[in-house]
C-alpha cells in the first residue's frame, strides 16, 4: 500500500471522494493513501452520508488535515471496519506526546480542553469535535476520507482544532506518521491472513 503526503493545500468538497481520485490527481495507482491540508467545504449535493443529508447538516471547517483512502477489491464492512482502523491510529498519534483527552465514537474524535485532570473525560457537555471521516462503496473500490481539525473557528458545531485549541503545531509529521502506521498496519492484515491454515 502506498501513501504520499501532498504539499499543496487542496480544498475538499466532497467530490474528491470518487474512485482513481488518487491515480488521476497523483499519479498513484492501487491501494493508496494521501494526505493534505486545506479548507473543508462540502454542500448538501456532494455529501454522502444520508443522516446528514436528511438533517440538512453542511461541513465546513476552515483548515483541516484530510486523509483520503482507496482500497480495492473489498466489501464496505471492511471498508468500514478499516475507516474506524485509520480513526484509532489517528487518536493514537494526536495523543502521543500531547497531554490531551481524545475520545472515540464511531468514527469521529472528540477533543476534551476544558477538564485537564481528566476525570470527566467523558462528560457530552465538555466535548468538541474534532474529525469527520466517512467510508463509501464506489463502482470498483471503497473510499475513505478523514478530517481533523486544525483550526476549529467558524465550524457549524462545538469543535476542536489540533493548533486552535490543542496547540498542536507538528500536525504534518503526526500525518505522516498515520499514514506509514496505516499501511504498517494493512501490511500486516494481508501477512496475517495468508499465514494460516484452514480449519475443519
Amino acid at each position: 500500500m502506498k501513501s504520499k503526503f501532498i504539499e499543496q493545500e487542496v480544498c475538499y468538497t466532497g467530490k474528491e471522494l470518487s474512485p482513481h481520485w488518487i491515480y488521476k490527481k497523483f499519479n498513484i495507482q492501487g491501494d493508496a493513501v494521501v494526505c493534505f491540508v486545506g479548507e473543508c467545504d462540502v454542500k448538501i449535493s456532494e455529501m454522502v452520508d444520508i443522516t446528514d443529508v436528511l438533517e440538512n447538516s453542511p461541513i465546513y471547517s476552515k483548515k483541516m488535515l484530510h486523509f483520503i483512502v482507496e482500497h480495492f477489491n473489498i466489501s464496505l464492512i471492511e471498508g468500514v471496519l478499516r475507516q474506524r482502523l485509520l480513526v484509532n491510529i489517528a487518536k493514537d498519534q494526536i495523543t502521543k506526546g500531547n497531554d490531551c483527552c481524545l475520545i472515540r465514537k464511531g468514527d469521529d474524535l472528540f477533543y476534551n480542553g476544558y477538564d485537564k485532570d481528566k476525570t470527566n473525560c467523558d462528560e457530552e457537555r465538555l466535548l468538541a469535535k474534532l474529525s469527520v471521516s466517512i467510508a463509501a462503496k464506489s463502482i470498483n473500490s471503497v473510499l475513505i476520507h478523514l478530517g481533523i481539525n486544525i483550526d476549529s473557528a467558524d465550524a457549524p458545531v462545538k469543535a476542536a482544532g489540533l493548533e486552535s485549541d490543542m496547540n498542536i503545531k507538528n500536525y504534518e509529521e503526526i500525518a505522516e506518521q498515520i499514514m506509514l502506521n496505516y499501511c504498517k498496519e494493512h501490511e500486516e492484515i494481508i501477512n496475517a491472513s495468508c499465514k494460516v491454515r484452514g480449519v475443519f
